[in-house]
């Protein structure tokens, strides 16, 4: 008896002319996205994933969001928030709203600081450590 896991693979085709190797459905012989029987479902996956990809980029620009990786882009993210929310009707989740970003704001401003105080510190204490070596 085999083990819960298989060592059946896919039997899709790859452009390249090499077998999918993906695990292939629990009833049959091809993988989700090899499967003749869900071509349909995996076109429409396809032109979702490419839509929202564009739409993203879109957005991303219009926004100029570049992305989540740094402090500075973390706080564009905010300010659109920030500018979303103040264009709203004045309510009490608005005023919520409102108070949650001001709190992310200052955090931010907070760590940031911190950063750049870390930085002045490392900058004036760079001398004495090459000298010590």
């Amino acid at each position: 008896m085999a083990g819960k896991w298989s060592n059946r693979t896919c039997k899709g085709g790859r452009t390249g002319g090499d077998l999918c190797g993906a695990a292939p459905l629990s009833d049959g012989a091809f993988c989700l996205w090899h499967d003749p029987e869900h071509a349909e479902t995996v076109a429409e996956a396809r032109k979702l994933g490419g839509s929202r990809r564009r739409k993203e980029a879109t957005i991303g620009v219009a926004y100029d969001v570049q992305g989540l990786g740094s402090i500075a882009e973390i706080r564009r993210l905010v300010e659109v928030a920030v500018l979303d929310v103040l264009s709203l009707e004045n309510t009490v989740s608005r005023a919520r709203a409102i108070a949650y970003l001001a709190q992310i704001a200052s955090k931010l401003l907070e760590v940031g600081e911190h950063e750049e105080r870390l930085a002045r510190i490392e900058q004036t204490l760079e001398p004495r450590l090459r000298v010590q070596r």
